[in-house]
């Protein structure tokens, strides 16, 4: 049983972080071609125009890839989870059949229309259908969201004589007090994925004196967004994230910050460290004393639980995997503070052109924020476990009984080298894109 439960989650592991690589970037990507349309509409800058088409044949690779990557996992729930589909698919059945019955369909219909319809639509209605576009990508991310919320913190449920879970307040799903601020961090780090890559591809443009002109728009505005969204993404949506943990699910907040012992009198805020989960603490720590208490409960001599406080059974349990996930999260989101912020200033001094140093930077940062979304998704899953459904459903009761661990690995194995061609074949596509560059600038 341990093997198959191992197996199942590192083939859904795997294929669900995989395909994220992908709606990450079209979700806040879908936004900027939308500013890029407005501005064009507003000004009549042809430049603008163009951006916007540019980088819909990038998002539209994305998309396709991302449907691609996408199906597999629905399968995954009634072969490897049968179980937990069985119990909870009167709940999580209606969010995901809803994200696939309007707002993949809004997005792909329309998406369409804006990357064929330009001379017949008109650019206002061309820009309606990127509206659309982004509309339905932002109302996917958000039913999924929903699903996602009610597994970490259920709601408006009951369980029936034959153990199934159905659902009783309907509206009770989108009122989730975990649903908001969970939703609108997600959509901040799509766009700081987005920003990021925006701002590589100006980057690379300006420093190779190649469509350079284009170059400083996508700087310009990808900054700009970049800053904003990073803040964003760690206050207020980070900050509001961190305290439904701590009231909902405060073992996995003693775990995400190393606490294994209940700190009276003010909590420091450890920046490195390293869990020894032999003697239950910290080794090689710097930390910064009194500040998790004030982040948490603004005072500075607030108690903060530990560990120590809860039943072993219920302690996440990956404790060390966790910690590290919520540090590589938190302390990327901190970094891209730091560049958008420079790299905003030398913009307002309009320096940023001709500092190559930061063009650098901002050229091989963009990795980074696949890295930090991919370790915030591996915090709330792994500050989940050993639940399905927070406090209700554990892992163990949710695997598929028939299907073997051998099976699984053998199809985890199919799915790695399937993906990593396809890996290939996307990155080969998107860079001949960037290498073409936007269409030939218009007359004025």
């Amino acid at each position: 049983m341990e093997d198959m439960i191992l197996y199942n989650r590192l083939q859904f592991a795997f294929t669900i972080t995989f395909h994220y690589l992908f709606p990450q970037l079209t979700m806040g990507l879908s936004l900027m071609i939308v500013y890029f349309k407005w501005i064009f509409l507003r000004s009549g800058n042809a430049d603008y125009n163009h951006a916007a088409k540019f980088w819909m044949k990038i998002f539209a690779l994305n998309f396709a890839m991302g449907v691609v990557t996408g199906i597999p996992m629905e399968f995954q729930f009634g072969t490897n989870w049968a179980k937990f589909s069985e119990l909870t698919g009167g709940i999580i059945g209606q969010t995901l059949a809803m994200e696939g019955m309007f707002s993949f369909f809004l997005e792909s219909s329309f998406l369409g229309m804006f990357l064929f319809g330009e001379k017949l639509l008109g650019h206002k209605l061309h820009f309606v259908a990127g509206f659309m576009v982004f509309l339905g990508s932002w109302a996917s991310g958000f039913l999924i969201i929903a699903t996602h919320s009610w597994m970490q913190h259920p709601v408006g449920y009951e369980i029936v004589a034959n153990g199934k879970f159905v659902l009783n307040n309907f509206g009770a799903l989108f009122n989730n007090p975990w649903l908001w601020p969970s939703y609108l961090h997600n959509q901040a780090g799509s766009l700081i994925t987005s920003s990021f890559f925006v701002a590589a591809v100006g980057a690379f443009y300006v420093l190779s004196d190649r469509n350079s002109r284009f170059g400083k728009l996508f700087l310009r505005s990808s900054v700009v967004f970049g800053l904003i969204s990073s803040v964003i993404v760690a206050f207020p949506t980070g900050d509001l994230a961190a305290k439904n943990v701590v009231n909902y699910q405060p073992a996995t907040f003693a775990a995400m910050e190393g606490i294994f012992h209940t700190e009276d009198g003010g909590a420091e805020i450890v920046l490195i460290g390293q869990p020894d989960m032999e003697n239950k603490k910290l080794d090689n720590k710097i930390a910064v004393p009194n500040i998790l208490s004030f982040l948490t409960y603004q005072r500075w001599d607030a108690q903060i639980k530990g560990l120590n406080e809860f039943p072993e059974n219920v302690h996440p349990t990956n404790v060390p995997g966790l910690y590290y996930a919520y540090h590589i999260m938190a302390g990327l989101g901190t970094i891209f503070i730091a560049v958008m912020s420079v790299s905003a200033f030398l913009l307002w001094r309009k320096r940023l052109f001709d500092n190559h140093w930061i063009l650098w930077i901002l050229m091989f940062m963009i990795p980074f924020p696949y890295i930090a979304n991919t370790a915030g998704w591996y915090t709330a899953e792994l500050g989940r476990q050993p639940w399905l459904v927070y406090n209700l459903l554990r892992m163990v009761d949710g695997v598929s009984p028939t299907v073997s661990s051998g099976n699984t690995l053998f199809t985890l194995l199919g799915f790695v080298g399937l993906y990593i061609l396809l890996g290939l074949l996307f990155l080969l596509l998107v860079i001949k894109i960037i290498r073409k560059g936007p269409e030939p600038i218009l007359a004025h």
